[in-house]
């Protein structure tokens, strides 16, 4: 997620910004990995939003985070676009909530 706010932000500044959009609507898979673990600027939630929208229902799309998702809406931080992107999100998401211990954990204890 982090990556993809600074890409955001490098396409704006040269001026790619809609080739990037374009570019990101095709690929048949993104995964946002670690959703939630920095603030968003009004730029990424937008940007969020039209991603989404351009895929809903072409293209899948994959969201991990360790914030849960009672709490997405909340992190968002502005109620309008949070549910526009929530609502894009769950017309026909496919939710898995994981629990148990790291495995990174786990696999530094085997070494």
């Amino acid at each position: 997620m982090n990556r993809f706010a600074e890409k955001l932000a490098l396409a704006k500044l040269e001026g790619s910004y809609i080739k990037l959009l374009n570019q990101i609507e095709k690929i048949p898979l993104i995964i946002i990995d670690d959703f939630g673990l920095t603030p968003l600027d009004n730029q990424v939630r937008i940007t969020l939003l039209q991603l989404l929208e351009d895929r809903y229902g072409k293209r899948s799309t994959i969201i991990t985070s360790q914030l849960p998702v009672s709490k997405w809406h909340q992190y968002i931080n502005e109620p309008t676009l949070a549910d526009a992107i929530m609502d894009r999100l769950s017309g026909s998401a496919h939710r898995f909530e994981l629990k148990g211990e790291s495995l990174r954990r786990k696999s530094i204890e085997k070494k």
